[in-house]
């Protein structure tokens, strides 16, 4: 098959297939090929580094600040817009919600069983967080943390606070829990007397952000990362 005709298999119209050709977005086993006329097994074709014959789709995205954690929005960018487009029009979906404000790592799958496993406090995939918050953090908060925190409508379960630097003005700290609930880090925080100044997610389960990935930036999630996800959630059948 042409390799325009194959790099269309992904969603892209013909035109689309042959500019993304051209512009070495389209790899045949690896290799940038940038011949729209080469012929090539559409199951050795990659377009953004994703495969186009059918399949789940898994994606790392670095969620920079004032991006919403959705599919779409009529005023507002959201992670979806972040995606090539070939992916994109997979329609995958984010893995549980970081707030607007709040940065850092976002998973994007097809594979709705698998969401809902990671976001489910039952799997117990950490969630882990480097949070700037206001004031000192002692070992007094880290037992909360550990305790786990109460707040008005529900006590949060047991997390790891894990104090990184600390004086009068505020701290840095790592955060690691199994529950997600809405703000819950932000509250947790203002619990304890320390407000947050800044939230970054670093890692979901065995996945954690890759270095490489600036704020907007994303990358398929590798064999490896995917089938450590699977295995974590009890899936290992798929």
């Amino acid at each position: 098959m042409r390799l325009d005709r194959a790099a269309a298999l992904s969603g892209l119209t013909r035109a689309e297939a042959k500019r993304a050709v051209a512009s070495g977005r389209v790899r045949v086993k690896g290799a940038v090929i940038r011949d729209a006329a080469t012929q090539a097994d559409p199951a050795d074709v990659t377009v953004d580094g994703v495969p186009v014959q059918a399949g789940e789709v898994y994606m790392m995205v670095h969620k920079p600040a004032g991006v919403l954690t959705a599919t779409e929005d009529r005023r507002l960018p959201t992670v979806a817009d972040l995606l090539p487009e070939p992916v994109r029009k997979r329609n995958p979906g984010p893995v549980g919600r970081l707030d607007r404000d709040v940065t850092g790592l976002v998973i994007m799958t097809t594979d709705g069983q698998l969401a809902h496993r990671l976001i489910s406090p039952k799997w117990k995939a950490e969630k882990v967080y480097r949070a700037r918050c206001a004031g000192r953090l002692t070992e007094a908060d880290v037992a909360r943390f550990a305790g786990g925190v109460a707040l008005s409508d529900f006590t949060a379960k047991p997390a790891g606070l894990a104090v990184i630097a600390a004086d009068d003005a505020e701290s840095v700290a790592d955060v690691t829990l199994t529950e997600g609930k809405f703000h819950q880090v932000k509250r947790m925080f203002a619990a304890v007397g320390h407000p947050l100044i800044g939230l970054h997610r670093l890692r979901i389960g065995c996945v954690t952000l890759d270095d490489a990935l600036a704020p907007g930036e994303c990358r398929p999630l590798t064999e490896e990362e995917v089938a450590g996800l699977y295995r974590l959630c009890g899936m290992d059948d798929r």
